[in-house]
């Protein structure tokens, strides 16, 4: 049977998975949580109750949480690109480097893009400010750990760049980074040059329009 994968094009967390599917040319059957296919939902929250996605269906198991799933398609459908290292000190760095940007960057930004979905008399300004100290935080941090590096845990793509490359994407929307951060702008492009991510960006593009601070003319 093949692989199923429940996800919007427009999430950062379902991107991160498509990269790693695409990575390896692995074959799948899109089920898109679109309101066009709303049994796609149903099958999803009967899947796995809390209704996060992406989730992954693999016969008769399914698996949630980004990381997880890319971890699952390493150890059961792998192919010639390795997203996580054989070396078991190479693949601490990558599940670290995986952390922070879930943790550093995806989370402070979704922080901001949220508040601004909620009514006026409900938003959070010192939350938000929080965030964006948070993320000013992650820039300078990244921006003298990339340095040396062309992806994130060294000299090969790996799960790490998977969390990084939807995470700066958006990121740089939400609280754009500093010019001065040279090596983070640098690899930013890669990322975006990189087929498996120039892909999904490209299957999302549609939705910008649902972005809440407004998508820029850019990317």
């Amino acid at each position: 049977m093949p692989l199923k994968l429940y996800a919007h094009p427009f999430s950062s967390y379902c991107q991160k998975v498509l990269i790693a599917l695409y990575e390896n040319d692995i074959p799948f059957e899109y089920r898109q949580l679109t309101p066009e296919e709303p049994q796609n939902m149903e099958t999803l929250a009967r899947l796995w109750p809390f209704k996060r996605f992406p989730v992954l269906e693999d016969g008769d198991r399914a698996i949630a949480e980004s990381s997880v799933i890319i971890e699952y398609l390493h150890l059961s459908h792998r192919g010639p690109v390795a997203l996580l290292p054989e070396d078991d000190h190479a693949a601490v760095e990558v599940r670290f480097m995986d952390r922070f940007f879930d943790l550093d960057i995806m989370t402070p930004q979704a922080k901001v893009v949220i508040d601004c979905l909620r009514p006026e008399d409900s938003r959070d300004p010192f939350g938000v400010s929080d965030a964006q100290q948070r993320l000013e935080t992650a820039y300078r941090w990244l921006d003298t750990r990339l340095k040396g590096r062309t992806w994130a845990a060294g000299d090969a793509f790996s799960l790490a760049d998977c969390a990084a490359a939807p995470a700066l994407f958006y990121a740089d929307w939400t609280h754009p980074i500093d010019p001065g951060f040279a090596n983070v702008h640098a690899y930013r492009q890669r990322l975006l040059r990189r087929p498996s991510f120039a892909r999904a960006v490209e299957e999302a593009r549609p939705y910008r329009p649902l972005f809440p601070l407004g998508a820029p003319d850019r990317d």
